[in-house]
C-alpha cells in the first residue's frame, strides 16, 4: 500500500466516527471525537510524536524537539451533517503522514476541534482558541440542547479555565494547511493542486422575521402577518443581490419556522445569511443592502425583523514568501471562496494553503472524494516544502 492510499484509507476510517449511524456527522467535542483522537493518537505515538489535547479540544502531535523552531501543519476534525470523508480531516492526516519519513524539521500537527460552526452557530472555535481570540462571549454560546461551549469543554473532561494555555507556541514560525478545494475550479482545469493566494472575506448573520401566528383556515389573506412570506420575499432578494457583482455569493442556508405547523400561519422565522467576496468593500455594501431590504420587506408586511452578526471576517492574504516556495512545486494559483482555519492563523503567523482537486467539485456531501494521484502529489509537494524550510532554518 502506498502512503497516499494509506492516507485515504485512514480518512475513510475516521468518517465512521459519527454521531449519526449511516452518515458522517461529527460536531464540536461530540462523543465520536474521542474515537478520532484515539486513532490519530495511536498513529502519532507509533511515530514517536509527543501527543496532547489542549483545553479547547485541539489535538496536537509534535515531531522533533520541543525547543526547536517548528512548522505547524493543521486543519479541522469536525464535520457538517452528512459530510464526506475528506473535508478538514485530510489536512490533519496528510500532516501526520509527512512525519512518516522523520524529517529533520520539527513539525507540529494539529487537529482543530471545531471549524464548521455547526453545533454553536459560530465557526473556528479550535483555531480561535489557539490564537487567543476565543472570548468569554464565545464560551457562553449555547447549542440546541442548552449546553454552552464552556460546558461542552467540561463534559469532554477538559478545563475551559486553561484556554489561555492553549495558545500557539512562539516556536511555530510557519503554518501550512492542506485542504480539498470544495469546488470545481481545479477539476475543470485538469489540475491536481493549487496554491491559495487568499481566502475571501465573509459575513454571517442571523435574521429573525416576526409576524403573528394565527389559524390558517380562519384568517383572511389581507389580515395576515406571515413571517415566512416575508422571509421568502427577502430570500429571493438575497439571490438577486448575489448576482449583482462578479465573484459575490449570497446564501440563505438555514430556516427555523415557528410554530412550524401545517395549519398555522408562521409567526416567526429565523434565517441565516452568508455573504462572501474577495473585496471587503463589496461584501459589506452587499450586507448593508440586504439588511435594509429585510427591514423594508418586514414593514410592508406589518412585521419587523431583528438581526445579529455572527461573523465579519475580512479577506485574508496568505504569506507571499511561503506561497512563492510552494509555487516551485505547484504553479497553479487561486483564491478560496470557503473559509478555513488558515484565515484565523494568518494574522498571527506566516501561513499558506495547498488545495487538492475535488472530483466533480463535490464537498459537504457523502460523495466527496479525492484522487490517489492527487494525494501522492500533495505528499510530494509537502516533502519538498519541508526540505526547503529545513534548508532555510539549518
Amino acid at each position: 500500500m502506498s502512503l497516499a492510499e494509506k492516507v485515504i484509507g485512514i480518512c475513510r476510517e475516521l468518517a465512521l466516527c459519527t454521531e449519526e449511524p449511516g452518515r458522517t456527522t461529527r460536531t464540536f467535542l461530540s462523543p465520536p471525537m474521542r474515537d478520532v483522537h484515539r486513532i490519530l493518537t495511536d498513529w502519532m505515538s507509533d511515530l514517536g510524536m509527543q501527543v496532547s489535547v489542549d483545553a479547547a479540544g485541539n489535538l496536537h502531535g509534535l515531531h522533533g524537539s520541543p525547543d526547536a523552531p517548528r512548522l505547524m501543519i493543521a486543519s479541522h476534525l469536525d464535520t457538517v451533517p452528512g459530510a464526506g470523508a475528506f473535508d478538514g480531516i485530510l489536512g490533519v492526516v496528510l500532516g501526520i503522514a509527512l512525519c512518516e519519513s522523520h524529517p529533520k524539521l520539527a513539525i507540529e500537527v494539529a487537529g482543530f476541534s471545531e471549524e464548521e460552526g455547526v453545533r454553536f452557530g459560530m465557526p473556528f472555535i479550535g483555531s480561535r482558541a489557539l490564537v487567543g481570540t476565543l472570548d468569554a462571549a464565545a464560551l457562553a454560546k449555547y447549542d440546541r440542547d442548552g449546553i454552552s461551549v464552556e460546558q461542552a469543554i467540561r463534559n469532554y473532561g477538559l478545563d475551559p479555565g486553561q484556554i489561555l494555555n492553549a495558545k500557539l507556541s512562539p516556536r511555530v514560525f510557519a503554518y501550512l494547511e492542506f485542504h480539498i478545494e470544495q469546488g470545481p475550479v481545479l477539476d475543470q482545469a485538469g489540475v491536481p493542486l493549487a496554491v491559495v493566494d487568499s481566502i475571501v472575506g465573509q459575513s454571517r448573520f442571523s435574521l429573525t422575521f416576526k409576524g403573528h401566528a394565527n389559524h390558517a383556515g380562519t384568517t383572511p389573506m389581507h389580515l395576515r402577518r406571515d413571517a415566512l412570506a416575508a422571509a421568502a420575499e427577502w430570500i429571493l432578494d438575497v439571490e438577486a443581490t448575489g448576482n449583482l457583482e462578479s465573484g459575490l455569493v449570497a446564501t440563505v442556508g438555514a430556516l427555523t419556522v415557528l410554530p412550524n405547523a401545517g395549519n398555522v400561519i408562521p409567526g416567526q422565522v429565523r434565517a441565516s445569511l452568508d455573504v462572501r467576496h474577495a473585496s471587503d468593500e463589496i461584501r459589506l455594501q452587499s450586507v448593508e443592502r440586504l439588511l435594509r431590504s429585510a427591514a423594508s420587506i418586514a414593514v410592508l408586511r406589518d412585521s419587523f425583523v431583528e438581526h445579529a452578526e455572527l461573523l465579519n471576517q475580512s479577506t485574508i492574504a496568505m504569506d507571499p514568501d511561503l506561497c512563492k516556495t510552494l509555487s516551485g512545486y505547484a504553479p497553479f494559483h487561486m483564491s478560496s471562496g470557503a473559509g478555513h482555519d488558515a484565515m484565523i492563523l494568518a494574522p498571527h503567523v506566516p501561513s499558506a494553503m495547498l488545495f487538492l482537486r475535488s472530483p466533480g467539485g463535490i464537498s459537504h456531501h457523502p460523495d466527496e472524494a479525492v484522487r490517489t494521484e492527487d494525494v501522492a502529489a500533495a505528499l510530494e509537494v509537502g516533502q519538498q516544502f519541508i526540505h526547503e524550510l529545513e534548508r532555510q532554518h539549518a
